[in-house]
């Protein structure tokens, strides 16, 4: 039979020897899985610049409409002065002045 602390030593051995065939296998299933996640989080942020960028998209729509908008009413506005200008006769000079100026806006936008 074998002595006791020759016993103690190959028993240490062996569990050292296991366990490290265990730790590599670990680190095996680790590196196999480090990819797929990788490739998932890859996933989910083109996923998000893809929302990102429809909903910026939508929002330069929703401005261009406003815009259209808000030359109509400024077409509009000023059609009205006109139409009111031209009825008076009697415009002060500040009035024209104002006006003219919101032509040129509305010409300049």
């Amino acid at each position: 039979m074998m002595s006791r602390p020759m016993l103690l030593v190959f028993l240490l051995l062996i569990l050292i020897i296991t366990s490290q065939f265990e730790w590599k296998q670990q680190l095996v299933i680790d590196l196999d899985s480090a990819p797929n996640i990788s490739q998932k989080q890859f996933q989910i942020s083109k996923r998000e610049e893809a929302v990102k960028e429809k909903i910026i998209l939508s929002q330069e729509k929703s401005i261009h409409r406003l815009n259209e908008l808000v030359r109509n009413l400024r077409a509009q506005l000023q059609q009205c002065r006109d139409n009111n200008g031209t009825t008076d006769g009697n415009l002060s000079p500040l009035t024209e002045h104002v006006i003219e100026l919101e032509r040129q806006q509305i010409l300049g936008n």
